[in-house]
């Protein structure tokens, strides 16, 4: 049984920042990933990192512009966090070695992106989380003797001691089936976001909301789950996404008619209004008519605009998808695109420092985390800051908890458990559906009913498919009867994870009876502060989810009109 003072289910930013900090901190370290550490879905951001670096910027800045970007739903206290710790944060990773571009004076560059009302974006042409990804790797290599990697392990539960506290969990060897119980003081969920409930979206297979399913399981809260972020910008042929950095380097887009229509809906920020208005300007255009492409169903961004040199330079990742995905060459022609699904602002509830008020030992970092810097609305660039302060802060308060209590020992029969329950689910006759076929069907119906615009009737439809589903799933067929790399036991678990999630973020959209940030209800247009000026939370039962509310934080801004 490997034990370890701080236990980091996840490998991607938000995963080797707490890593990191919790081996400088002297705990004993292990890092559990279903995929190697730099396929985490981290490596997939292209457009940069936000922080207030520039003397003529200021952290109260980008701090307003978090909280209006938010629609007044984030946490005021956690996005000061943020935002006053961003600068020496980017800083940091300038110094170990992340090459952040540079301008002609050799200073570092930023650029423009959605929502922010100065030039705040520092990046790595367009594959800025790449970049920062390889070097916390390397950084971590000298911390070998206290960090454990486990490749290509998946995580099967979580352990609740008696107490009430959070163990550790049960995890596979994909590669051979064996399973294990890590022991650990602390656990830190670093596993990603839920976007493979929707169909399509800019997330990589991995990102099966696997830790808000587990968390959820031992007594967490989901909280902001209705909260789900469509991108402006991803092809329409795929959902693949085009970088906010095209528009941040001047792209236009432009509807069927020839029109750049953006200044109908956010005259001063145009293109670079923030992503939940962009998106829902464009499905207004396409709903209405004035769609582009064959089927009218896209816009397209013109990058023709922005001089073929800087492209070359700060959008290089674009052109190859553009030529490879789409047939395009966006130096010449524009390339056809529509909003897509790409990010998940709600999760499991933490405070500033990661942890999970009701399950102590457990903390959460990165997109499974919602300590509501985000509110209805992430700002783009806000992710990446996202997962290295909070990761940074859970490691460092992880181990600062393990240093002062024992090591639990989760019985044998614990493990009992998850193996006959994977047992049982490799045992099915394969009598039901097919599991990428309840996928589909869950991902197609979600982006049909639960996207940028929701009504009453769509939403009602959709928790009706979930919850068919969601029997459905019970009995997902599945071919592989071994052992060695059987993708399909872990498909038909990250099935049900799946399944719980979307669950609530159907309930959460369907009690939110207003617009606010990324929820855009057609037939409650309007933001209501009286009566949803709040967190909406879920919490498991035998019986289902059990909605709860929580207050927003304020410290220094009212809420007021919002636009662009």
């Amino acid at each position: 049984m490997p034990s370890h003072d701080v236990l980091i289910i996840g490998a991607g930013l938000a995963g080797q920042r707490a890593a990191l900090e919790a081996a400088q901190a002297g705990a004993s370290v292990a890092i559990l990933s279903k995929v190697h550490p730099v396929r985490s879905h981290s490596v997939a951001a292209a457009g940069g990192i936000n922080a207030a670096v520039k003397v003529t910027d200021s952290w109260e800045s980008h701090a307003y512009d978090t909280v209006k970007g938010s629609d007044f739903l984030g946490d005021q206290d956690a996005i000061e966090v943020m935002c006053r710790e961003a600068p020496g944060e980017v800083l940091h990773l300038e110094h170990i070695g992340v090459t952040f571009h540079r301008d002609e004076t050799g200073q570092m560059d930023a650029r423009a992106f959605g929502g922010a009302s100065a030039k705040r974006t520092f990046y790595v042409a367009d594959i800025t989380g790449q970049a920062i990804l390889h070097v916390l790797y390397e950084q971590l290599t000298k911390y070998s003797d206290q960090i454990d990697k486990y490749e290509e392990w998946f995580s099967t539960s979580l352990i609740l001691n008696e107490d009430g506290s959070c163990g550790g969990c049960i995890a596979r060897d994909i590669r051979t089936g064996q399973m294990e119980v890590f022991n650990a003081k602390s656990t830190i969920l670093a596993n990603g976001g839920a976007g493979q409930i929707f169909k399509p979206t800019t997330n990589a297979l991995i990102c099966t909301a696997d830790g808000m399913a587990q968390a959820y399981d031992i007594g967490a809260e989901l909280m902001d789950m209705e909260m789900i972020q469509y991108h402006p910008t991803c092809l329409v042929s795929n959902g693949f996404l085009i970088t906010e950095g095209a528009r941040g380097e001047g792209a236009h887009l432009i509807n069927g008619n020839g029109e750049r229509f953006m200044s109908k809906y956010a005259p001063n920020k145009l293109e670079l209004a923030s992503r939940d208005v962009v998106s829902r300007a464009e499905q207004t255009e396409i709903n209405e008519g004035r769609g582009a492409g064959p089927n009218k169903d896209g816009i397209y961004l013109d990058i023709t605009v922005v001089p073929k040199k800087r492209v070359h330079e700060a959008l290089r990742e674009i052109v190859n998808i553009g030529k490879d995905f789409s047939g395009v060459d966006i130096t010449k022609e524009p390339i056809l695109i529509r909003p897509g699904q790409h990010y998940i602002m709600g999760g499991v509830r933490t405070n500033v420092d990661g942890q999970v008020p009701n399950v102590p030992g457990l903390y959460a970092a990165g997109e499974v985390a919602c300590v509501s810097v985000h509110g209805g609305n992430r700002l783009g660039a806000n992710s990446l800051l996202d997962t290295l302060i909070f990761g940074k802060r859970s490691g460092a308060h992880a181990a600062a908890r393990a240093s002062d209590i024992p090591m639990p020992q989760a019985p044998t029969s614990r493990l009992e458990v998850d193996r006959k329950k994977l047992e049982k689910i490799i045992s099915r006759e394969r009598t039901g559906r097919r599991i990428s076929e309840i996928k589909d069907e869950l991902g197609t119906t979600m982006n049909k009913n639960c996207a940028v615009y929701r009504t009453e009737e769509n939403l009602q439809e959709q928790l009706e498919i979930v919850r068919r589903l969601k029997e459905e799933a019970k009995t997902a067929a599945i071919d592989d009867k071994g052992t060695i790399f059987n993708q399909d036991v872990l498909g038909a678990l990250e099935l049900e994870y799946m399944m719980k999630t979307a669950e609530t973020i159907v309930l959460g959209a369907i009690e939110r009876k207003e617009s606010r940030g990324a929820q855009s209800r057609a037939d409650f247009p309007d933001r209501d502060d009286e009566k949803f000026l709040k967190h909406f939370t879920f919490t498991e039962s035998d019986s289902g989810p059990v909605l709860g509310e929580a207050p927003i934080t304020f410290t220094k801004w009212e809420p007021e009109v919002r636009s662009y």
